[in-house]
């Protein structure tokens, strides 16, 4: 489960850039995507480091994707690297190239632009009145989350916001490996065992009643236990994954 998000970054085209962007918000994002057994037909709008690691992960699992972006080279690019089934090059701007482009007949549409806001808030709008029923945008502020909202986008992705929330939870908790936020108040973390809690069992730690904290697994050398007994006794560089609440979190000790 954790690995996960290494594994997304990994398959867009070995560039670290792009690596690192849709690293942060992949498990988020991805499971977003999976909720719904309907989601078939996926379109990605904009060719950029973001859209192209999307439509290459979407599309080695087995989903039918069909690429658009205004240039032409990153079109062939995408073709070239068969990161998609479809690519086409047209002005999502324009409701008329969109719906001649067959993308009003996807179950779930990508606007990965980002960067270009008043083409990437106008492209969401044409998207979600053009029928799509689900739209995931790509914002690159505050703002532009809360514009594409507001223009009907089903769910916006912050890369920059989160990696670097990302960033500074690695500096300041190290031992937390990952983290899956559930909501804004509950995560899932793999966290390296504390030195205090080496050689207990799971059972002595009291993780529960002491830090509001459930294991789920136990990890050593890449290998997970999924639901240890109580009698689990923790060993020296490996790491159990938790569930509860961001405060209870915070008070495991580093």
């Amino acid at each position: 489960m954790f690995r996960e998000a290494a594994r997304v970054s990994e398959v867009a085209s070995g560039n670290n850039a792009e690596a690192i962007l849709v690293n942060l918000s992949s498990l988020n994002f991805f499971n977003n995507l999976r909720a719904d057994p309907k989601n078939k037909q996926f379109a990605v709008i904009g060719l950029g480091r973001f859209g192209r690691a999307v439509a290459a992960t979407l599309h080695r699992q087995g989903y039918d994707v069909l690429c658009i972006d205004s240039d032409e080279n990153k079109v062939a690019q995408v073709l070239a690297d068969r990161l998609a089934t479809h690519a086409r090059q047209l002005d999502s701007t324009s409701p008329a190239a969109l719906k001649e482009g067959g993308i009003f007949e996807q179950d779930t549409v990508i606007v990965a632009i980002g960067n270009y806001v008043q083409e990437s808030i106008i492209t969401t709008l044409n998207v979600k009145e053009g029928g799509v029923p689900h739209v995931v945008a790509k914002a690159s502020s505050e703002i532009h989350m809360k514009l594409l909202k507001k223009v009907g986008a089903d769910h916006v992705v912050f890369p920059e916001h989160e990696m670097g929330c990302t960033l500074a939870r690695s500096l300041t908790r190290p031992g937390i490996l990952e983290r899956f936020e559930l909501d804004p108040e509950n995560s899932v973390v793999e966290v390296l065992v504390p030195e205090s809690f080496v050689g207990k069992t799971i059972a002595e730690l009291r993780l529960r009643s002491s830090y509001g904290l459930n294991v789920l697994a136990v990890s050593q050398d890449g290998k997970f236990e999924i639901n240890p007994p109580p009698s689990k006794q923790l060993e020296q560089g490996a790491a159990i994954v938790v569930i509860g609440s961001n405060q209870s979190i915070e008070r495991l000790p580093v």
